[in-house]
């Protein structure tokens, strides 16, 4: 594991592919919510996203309309609750990395402009460290959520309990969602954690 965030508010880009799984959504901008990092992340992003989301919910038996409508509200709410989260003029960086996939060029660029200390992607292969800027760190999901909750097990806690309270499509409480981040998204570092508080 990298070393740890100690400062709070530290800024991390959110790709589109950790973005694009519901509950681990919901639990890493949980952590944002009680002030545990700053989100950060690009129009791009946020219209792949849109995309992603839209097509999810059609393949789960949604009519098209409905799903856009739904994927649309999603972003709505993004910007709501973190509306100071959009990176703005990255535009000139893109392209400037040589990464395997031109199309994540703009993650990259996004982190860059925006400042941020890390790139969150479930697509790390996608960023070899020696094409991404020194200062900035490539982490999966799991290692940011361990990262992140080692800062204060007992705020990362209460955002667990936030989003029990939240949940109720299905409902699921506190232990539930910590089964979940186990099971489906790996994060059995950040659970010790938290049960740890």
């Amino acid at each position: 594991m990298g070393r740890r965030y100690t400062a709070r508010m530290f800024a991390a880009v959110l790709d589109t592919s950790v973005l694009w799984p519901s509950r681990q959504r919901d639990f890493l901008l949980s952590l944002a919510i009680e002030g545990l990092y700053r989100p950060l992340w690009s129009e791009a992003i946020l219209e792949e996203l849109e995309f992603h989301e839209a097509a999810k919910l059609e393949g789960r038996g949604s009519d098209a309309l409905a799903a856009a409508a739904a994927a649309g509200r999603l972003i709505v709410q993004m910007r709501r609750a973190f509306d100071d989260a959009v990176v703005a003029d990255w535009e000139p960086l893109d392209g400037s990395y040589g990464l395997p996939d031109p199309d994540d060029e703009h993650v990259v660029a996004a982190a860059v402009v925006g400042g941020a200390g890390v790139i969150v992607t479930s697509n790390g292969k996608d960023f070899p460290e020696d094409r991404v800027p020194e200062h900035i760190q490539v982490v999966s999901p799991a290692e940011f959520a361990a990262d992140t909750v080692a800062v204060s097990p007992a705020l990362a806690w209460r955002a667990v309990e936030t989003m029990a309270e939240r949940l109720d499509d299905p409902p699921m409480d506190v232990e539930d969602i910590l089964t979940l981040l186990v099971n489906r998204y790996k994060m059995s570092e950040a659970v010790a954690l938290l049960r740890q508080a």
